[in-house]
């Protein structure tokens, strides 16, 4: 089963704005725990994702999507 929330668009959003890692964590703060946690698609606090649009002034859309999964396992058979 794959991962339904990526933060591709997060990635895609700092390269349009031209920001590295090391100015995720020296300019904006932003912990190495947390871009690892992006980085592997892991899921994150909503609050985390929240502190990450403050810090980037940007959408919660610029940060992640949804993936619909293949099979819902929430459709009743």
């Amino acid at each position: 089963m794959r991962n339904m929330i990526t933060y591709r668009p997060f990635w895609e959003y700092l390269k349009s704005k031209d920001i590295s890692t090391y100015m995720l964590i020296y300019t904006y703060g932003i912990n190495s725990y947390t871009i690892d946690r992006l980085r592997h698609d892991k899921p994150l606090k909503t609050s985390t994702i929240d502190s990450l649009c403050n810090r980037l002034h940007c959408d919660i859309t610029d940060i992640m999507e949804h993936i619909e999964d293949s099979v819902d396992e929430f459709t009743p058979k």
